[in-house]
């Protein structure tokens, strides 16, 4: 697909959203489901800086922009089955590289890699989904990315098989999940110590399976893993490298409470840090935890996730995260963070009569293994992180976003993040970021 070709499909399917209805989708038809574009332009100011490394954020600052193009679809077909298939593209950078940082501050950019990727268009999601309705109660689904109009049983089995993001499923979070509607700090739309299996565009292979009912909903996903931290190409045998979450969600009202509860298991070709600062030790060297990759290696983890409705149909409420991973082996997939919490709320913009708007603040602590922190401070760099050196502190974060609505399918939000000690280093910062993002939505 050439790299001007998503923009057309996109005008085309836009030219159509006045025509689209949640009626129950014909079988065979493939239907237009949704389109977005999504624009930042984030500023970091000045860093204060005694020492830097490869990794770390940019001491004089920086201004970036990113665009990302989405456009998605789907087709129902017999036997409670259908297909979905997402087209998206990236354009633009993030500040400092997208580095320096545990919790990075724009969560739709995508990371370089360990191989250069493209810039035209790319499939972003292509699977099967299979839903066996359990009971005669059902509820009704409107057309939206991923979801075909019509109805769903309210207690039912869900399969999906094919490529696929894994936090579409897991670690959900009505207050702190859209990085393109609500935080764009990544250690606030999902826990940063789960380090779940995707390629550095955020995809990867595998299968989903989930027991719904009204109450409480049993989730269990396995999926490829990269075959290099951050990298592109999945591993190609699930015995011997694989991804899994097992996720238990308990929702006693339909607009009440949630709480997740999430753990995980990764075995792949990682390094391990302590095996790495061995080797350091017995050549004289700077510690390189990628040179230890080696397969077969494991990290596990576990996230506790929730939120609380207060107020206007929902549309103000509590959230809360906290995770953690064993820390011995290299971060490989999401960003380099082993320890995690966070918290904050949204508020509704009825009280000052706008309906349609949001004002959200959250807070994140990040922290590292004793392992991990070791080898950043003897000179070792992971794929995100990487001083040249360590004073080791924990990573904080403070975000505040104003989600403002002109009108139907366009929000324009002004940003702002404070981020204290960055990748985790007492000498360095603190570090200011200002953005504007306009999200246009149909």
């Amino acid at each position: 697909m050439r790299p001007t070709s998503l923009p057309l499909l996109l005008a085309g399917a836009l030219a159509l959203a006045g025509t689209a209805h949640a009626d129950d989708a014909p079988l065979f038809v493939p239907q237009w489901l949704g389109a977005q574009y999504t624009f930042v332009d984030q500023h970091q100011g000045r860093v204060h800086s005694p020492y830097a490394g490869a990794m770390s954020l940019h001491p004089q600052g920086d201004t970036e922009r990113s665009h990302t193009f989405g456009a998605y679809f789907g087709v129902a077909l017999p036997w409670h089955l259908a297909f979905y298939f997402d087209v998206e593209m990236f354009r633009g950078e993030g500040v400092s590289g997208a580095t320096g940082l545990g919790g990075l501050t724009n969560g739709d950019v995508i990371r370089a890699g360990v191989a250069g990727l493209g810039r035209g268009a790319y499939v972003a999601r292509r699977y099967l989904q299979w839903s066996l309705p359990l009971g005669v109660d059902s509820e009704t689904v409107e057309r939206s990315q991923d979801h075909l109009p019509g109805t769903q049983a309210t207690r039912r089995l869900d399969v999906k098989l094919g490529k696929l993001a894994v936090n579409d499923d897991f670690d959900r979070n009505r207050y702190a999940n859209g990085t393109r509607i609500q935080f764009m700090n990544w250690g606030l739309f999902n826990a940063t110590s789960w380090d779940f299996a995707a390629d550095t565009r955020g995809y990867t292979d595998g299968l989903m399976l989930a027991w719904v009912n009204p109450t409480w909903t049993l989730r269990y996903g396995v999926y490829r893993m990269p075959y290099e931290a951050n990298g592109q190409r999945l591993e190609s045998d699930l015995f011997h490298a694989r991804g899994e979450q097992l996720q238990l969600s308990l929702h006693p009202q339909p607009d009440g409470w949630v709480l997740r509860l999430l753990a995980f298991r990764n075995i792949a070709r990682m390094g391990n840090y302590r095996d790495a600062l061995a080797q350091a030790l017995a050549t004289g060297t700077t510690p390189d935890v990628h040179a230890d990759d080696a397969p077969g290696r494991r990290k596990f983890g576990f996230v506790v996730n929730g939120e609380l409705p207060l107020a206007d149909g929902g549309d103000t409420g509590l959230f809360a995260r906290a995770g953690w991973n064993d820390g011995h082996t290299e971060s490989f997939v999401f960003t380099e963070v082993d320890r995690t919490a966070s918290f904050g709320f949204q508020l509704s913009g009825v009280h000052w009569g706008r309906s349609a708007d949001h004002l959200g603040m959250g807070f994140a602590l990040n922290a590292l293994s004793p392992a991990h922190r070791d080898y950043l401070e003897a000179g070792g760099s992971g794929f995100v992180l990487g001083d040249g050196k360590l004073n080791y502190a924990h990573e904080e974060i403070f975000e505040l976003y104003y989600s403002y609505a002109p009108f139907a399918h366009l929000t324009l939000s002004p940003d702002f993040q404070w981020i204290r000690h960055p990748g985790y280093n007492r000498d360095r910062g603190p570090a200011a970021f200002a953005g504007l993002r306009a999200h246009v939505e149909f």
